[in-house]
């Protein structure tokens, strides 16, 4: 991965979190506020909105930093060790629970007509789409499975091979 590439890359990530923040920041309690005028009929689903708005961009953030992480193993030349797996499960995990949590905000919605029947199909589709995402990964950690364990028997013929020379 070129120079560029990687700042590009980091360029948006930092963006990226420094928007996150601001959701965290400045989104969050507007909709807090914006939540308090709901009709007495769905008030309760204002702490689990909220809960979940939260922890949706918490799960983002956690991706967003260990893709940093990432890259910079990238650069270091050390991404094809057993030690790039942890971040790997990391990003998988925060997919899988951005997921469970966007189903969850379905599975809020749909009952009563507090939003309409296609909001909350919409929202079963986010949320699958987000599990492919996790899937994605998950395939992407087995190919960089195979590429450690190469990178590892390489190694060991290369040592075999100054024994003998």
């Amino acid at each position: 991965m070129g120079q560029l590439a990687v700042l590009a890359l980091r360029a948006v990530i930092v963006a990226l979190l420094t928007g996150s923040l601001g959701v965290q920041v400045v989104m969050v309690p507007l909709l807090a506020s914006d939540l308090d005028g709901l009709d007495a009929d769905y008030s309760y689903l204002r702490a689990p909105l909220l809960l979940i708005v939260v922890l949706v961009v918490l799960a983002a953030q956690t991706v967003l930093v260990c893709v940093w992480r990432l890259v910079t193993m990238m650069r270091r030349g050390t991404v094809f060790s057993h030690a790039a797996f942890r971040y790997v499960h990391i990003v998988i995990g925060a997919f899988v629970a951005a997921a469970l949590l966007v189903f969850a905000l379905g599975a809020l919605l749909a009952p009563g007509e507090a939003v309409a029947p296609g909001i909350v199909l919409l929202l079963g589709g986010a949320g699958l789409a987000i599990l492919g995402i996790a899937l994605i990964v998950l395939v992407l950690r087995m190919l960089l499975a195979q590429a450690v364990a190469r990178d590892v028997e390489a190694s060991r013929m290369q040592a075999e091979l100054a024994e003998v020379i």
